[in-house]
């Protein structure tokens, strides 16, 4: 299992696919599959059967995507950036946005 770059709460942008430009934010993450599942981004169909609880139909809804095929969103002016680590003075480890430098962990 690979150690992930992007984390839940997360802003990143699509790569690639039929989303791809589109900005949203990570909701969670499924790092054994490498998968996120990021808001407003790679809507499918699926046919819902009726319960008690919930009208049948069809639903729209996010499906995972790919660890691949997102880039984390600069800070500074919201374009996709690598990530780099670099620990700080006072020896924490934490992210940064790799196009500007910005810090990302605060």
């Amino acid at each position: 299992m690979a150690k992930l770059k992007i984390r839940k709460g997360d802003h990143v942008v699509l790569r690639t696919g039929k989303d791809k430009g589109k900005h949203g934010e990570v909701l969670k993450i499924m790092p054994r599959k490498n998968l996120a599942l990021v808001s407003g981004v790679n809507f499918v169909k699926r046919h819902q059967k009726q319960t008690p609880e919930q009208d049948g139909g069809i639903v729209s809804r996010e499906a995972p995507v790919h660890i691949s095929n997102l880039a984390l969103e600069d800070p500074k002016d919201g374009k996709p950036t690598r990530v780099g680590f670099k620990t700080l003075e006072d020896g924490r480890k934490v992210r940064f946005a790799r196009r500007s430098g910005e810090v990302i962990d605060g």
